[in-house]
């Protein structure tokens, strides 16, 4: 039944906003009980624990609110649906997903909020911009948690990674396992999927990057211009002070430039070209890449074993994101220098066969066609 007096209420998501219409309460008092309770969330009715959330999220394989009896009967306290229930505490909202990471931060200690939170999206690269950034902030001394396709990796633990960007609810958990390992920064790869299903709501990013666009995931966003909406998400999203780092050579970082301006600051980035973060290349071999990082009236030299144009791109994208974080450019291109490989990416096999007949052997996770090329 709706009690009276029940209201809409407006949530902010950065600056995003959603309805609530309050059953037992509106979403703003459950988000305050969950923060002083540290009440549990959970998204899963198999979960589900007496005095638990419920939150029934309509994903793309299974609908939560199918299972919403199954969570009462398991002692769900309160369920937050986008559909009116009767019979018990529920919240009715227009974002259920959303709320679901807004929610899972409260109910960890709301972690992000303490970590300088920096992400990275595209097609290619995203995974050795993450290791780049990672490198930076340890070099300065601080700790990074990394959450991405090899690794979620709290600083002093890592876990393989089952998806590139998890869920909510594991996203919060691990932040807030960054805190106590000692992280002061976390480096998270956004997914297309990640952010279509709003896995990261509730995080507020200090510098987002975009690296670029190709072919891939089509069967689950049907279309480029789909895909291309999805990684928009990560900028359209940013708080008032957040930067967007994006790739001059990429159209479609472009496209998404022009839909955020001129809200959002951006840093562009190129090889060559008259941007904000420019790179002139001294020498690019198999053996790596010397090139001098150009930005404002300073201009810093890069030595990195890592090959190839698109590294030094990828080396381009991690400083416009350390530098949104506040982090100097001599310190910038010192943990650019002193990462010696990323896993899986361009990654050297060392074969005492191979180097006497001249041959160098590379490991390369090119899940794409365009990483071929």
């Amino acid at each position: 039944m709706i009690l009276p007096g029940w209201s809409i209420k407006y949530l902010g998501l950065h600056s995003k906003q959603f309805f609530t219409a309050g059953y037992f309460m509106t979403f703003t008092q459950l988000l305050a009980l969950v923060q002083s309770d540290g009440l549990r969330v959970c998204a899963d009715s198999r979960q589900i624990q007496p005095g638990d959330i419920f939150v029934a999220v309509a994903g793309t394989q299974v609908d939560g609110h199918n299972y919403i009896d199954k969570a009462l009967a398991s002692g769900a306290k309160y369920i937050v649906s986008q559909r009116p229930l009767e019979g018990a505490n529920c919240i009715v909202i227009e974002d259920a997903a959303a709320a679901l990471g807004l929610l899972a931060q409260a109910s960890s200690g709301n972690p992000s909020s303490k970590l300088t939170n920096l992400a990275v999206t595209g097609t290619n690269g995203k995974t050795t911009v993450a290791y780049m950034v990672r490198s930076i902030i340890e070099y300065t001394g601080a700790k990074c948690g990394l959450i991405g396709t090899i690794e979620y990796n709290t600083g002093k633990a890592a876990i393989p990674a089952p998806l590139t960007t998890p869920d909510a609810i594991t996203l919060a958990a691990a932040a807030r396992d960054m805190i106590l390992d000692g992280a002061n920064y976390m480096v998270i790869e956004a997914s297309s999927h990640a952010l279509s299903q709003k896995r990261l709501a509730g995080i507020s990013f200090t510098a987002a990057a975009f690296t670029n666009l190709t072919g891939d995931h089509l069967d689950y966003h049907k279309t480029e211009d789909d895909y291309l909406d999805a990684k928009t998400l990560l900028f359209t999203e940013l708080p008032p002070h957040g930067l967007a780092v994006l790739n001059a050579e990429s159209d479609a970082a472009h496209t998404i430039g022009e839909i955020i301006e001129p809200a959002t600051r951006i840093l562009w980035y190129g090889i060559d070209r008259p941007v904000d973060i420019n790179a002139k290349v001294h020498r690019m071999d198999a053996a790596g890449s010397e090139f001098s990082i150009i930005f404002e009236n300073y201009s810093e030299k890069v030595i990195t074993p890592i090959p190839g144009r698109h590294n030094i791109l990828n080396c381009l994208a991690a400083a416009g994101l350390c530098l949104g974080a506040g982090i100097g450019l001599s310190d910038i291109v010192a943990g650019l220098s002193a990462l010696q490989t990323v896993p899986g990416r361009l990654q050297p096999v060392l074969s005492a066969a191979a180097d006497q007949r001249g041959i160098r052997v590379f490991v390369d996770y090119a899940h794409t066609d365009d990483a071929l090329v």
